[in-house]
């Protein structure tokens, strides 16, 4: 099992931001039981019949992770002396965000059947989400 200072480290969050994408998969994960139980096809049907409202935990998120973002970014840059590691911790939460935004629209599409793509394509911001850690947990110094 990884350290938490390992994924901090290989991911690029901070510890409050892993913090709420797990308070915000949980909520996700109770309305997906509830959604593939039939459970809210009693109680409100009409709305949550669609798959973006399932989603909208994890969309919530990720409007808080960006908006924390921001905020840390502007921090950074402007009282650190080092500009560059600042943008480059800016672009790095930029990027993972929105490699993860698209996937779960593209899969929110994909199971709405409002797309014909295949999964293959859903998945392809994944891969190069993955390919970005792997490139990044390379670059890093070992500190073992």
């Amino acid at each position: 099992m990884f350290k938490l200072s390992e994924l901090v480290r290989w991911l690029g969050l901070t510890e409050f931001e892993i913090l709420i994408n797990l308070c915000g998969l949980l909520v996700f994960t109770i309305t997906l039981s509830f959604k593939i139980a039939g459970t809210f096809n009693n109680i409100l049907p009409e709305l949550m019949s669609d798959w973006f409202t399932i989603f909208s935990p994890l969309f919530f998120i990720d409007i808080c992770n960006a908006y924390f973002c921001v905020i840390v970014g502007i921090r950074m840059y402007l009282d650190s002396d080092n500009k560059r590691k600042a943008l480059h911790r800016f672009m790095w939460s930029t990027y993972f965000l929105v490699l993860i935004a698209i996937f779960k629209y593209l899969l929110c599409l994909k199971l709405s059947g409002r797309t014909g793509l295949e999964y293959s394509e859903v998945f392809s911001p994944i891969f190069v989400l993955l390919q970005l850690v792997a490139v990044r947990a390379c670059q890093l110094p070992n500190s073992i």
